[in-house]
C-alpha cells in the first residue's frame, strides 16, 4: 500500500512539473487571440500528459485548455516572449 502511495505522488509531481514547464510556453504569439489559441492547445497537450498519468481524460483536457487560453489571453508578448 506505501508503495503504491509513493508512485502516485511521484505521477502527480512529474505531473505538475510537466505543466508548469508547457504552461510557461502557453503565450506564443503577438495579439491576445493567437496566445490564447496557442496556450488552449498547449494546455490540452498538457491535459493528455495527465491523463497518462491516471488523471480522469476529459476533465484534464479541458482544465489544461482553460488554463493555457486563460494564460495566453492574459499575459503580454512583453512577459513572455519565445522568439528572442
Amino acid at each position: 500500500m506505501a508503495v503504491n502511495r509513493y508512485l502516485r505522488s511521484k505521477q502527480m509531481v512529474s505531473c505538475l512539473v510537466v505543466s508548469a514547464l508547457l504552461l510557461s510556453l502557453a503565450a506564443c504569439g503577438n495579439d491576445p487571440g493567437e496566445r490564447a489559441l496557442t496556450g488552449g492547445g498547449i494546455g490540452a497537450g498538457v491535459g493528455v500528459g495527465a491523463a497518462l498519468l491516471g488523471a480522469p481524460l476529459i476533465p484534464a483536457v479541458l482544465v489544461g485548455g482553460a488554463v493555457g487560453a486563460a494564460t495566453g489571453a492574459i499575459t503580454s508578448p512583453k512577459e513572455i516572449n519565445l522568439d528572442k
